[in-house]
């Protein structure tokens, strides 16, 4: 009679224990059915195009590029005009002052004088008697400069366009406001080579330097393929495939 209550509670407990078992269970099988619905998912979706993987990868590069772009350069282009023009000024007005109708001045062993001329051409001297058109050109090229600046990117075209702006407001400010009158001004020059009179070569002043030397800066500078936005033009090269045929990179 003993046996029995212990054969009743071992039973009871084996039946206690299978639930708890399916407990256990169930969650594993669950979750191993979701794990096999999503390897069939990324299996059933397509593979992406390598031409869309290629857009987008030049979508990020060409997004990166504008973002990477220089600041614009306008302030370096107005300061170098501005201080362009003030020399340019100063100098002309202490010619006018201490040079006109004295002798000239021998610097520099004579490589350089200091004299006075009135000028009713363009630069060195070039142009005389067609003023007016010098002086319609002058506001030419200074509304070109000031209306591409705002694109103005690059360094060295900075300079050069605020050489050329400064010199040619200069010399177009003789031709508003000397005599013989509006946009027939005479412009001032004051500096000769080798020679008291321009002989060797023609009496110039600061302005001329400022556009020679700006327009030389532009020239290297386009020469080189650097566009005034900051940009470098450069030339295809020839790739050569495995047959022999040669392609444009």
């Amino acid at each position: 009679m003993s046996d029995e209550p212990k054969a009743e509670e071992k039973a009871s407990a084996e039946v206690a224990d299978k639930p708890a078992d399916a407990q256990v269970s169930e969650p594993e099988t669950v979750a191993s059915a979701v794990v096999g619905v999503e390897d069939e998912q990324a299996e059933a979706k397509p593979a992406e195009s390598p031409a869309k993987a290629e857009d987008d990868e030049e979508f990020s590069i060409s997004g990166s590029f504008a973002g990477s772009l220089p600041e614009p350069k306008t302030k370096i282009l107005a300061v170098l005009a501005a201080v362009v023009l003030a020399l340019d000024v100063l100098t002309k007005v202490v010619s006018v002052a201490f040079l006109e109708g004295a002798e000239p001045i021998k610097i520099f062993g004579g490589a350089l004088y200091l004299t006075f001329v009135r000028n009713p051409g363009a630069a060195f001297g070039l142009a005389e008697g067609m003023t007016w058109i010098l002086a319609l050109i002058a506001f030419g090229v200074a509304g070109f400069i000031v209306w591409i600046s705002r694109n103005l990117r690059s360094q060295g075209w900075a300079v050069g366009l605020g050489l050329v702006l400064g010199g040619a407001v200069g010399n177009l400010a003789d031709r508003l406001f000397r005599e013989p009158g509006p946009m027939r001004g005479h412009v001032v020059d004051f500096l000769s080579l080798f020679d008291p009179y321009g002989q060797v070569w023609p009496v110039f002043n600061v302005a001329d330097m400022a556009i020679v030397g700006g327009g030389a800066t532009i020239i290297v500078l386009a020469l080189m393929q650097h566009d005034y936005d900051g940009t470098v033009v450069k030339q295809a090269e020839p790739l050569v495939e495995s047959d022999g045929q040669q392609e444009t990179k």
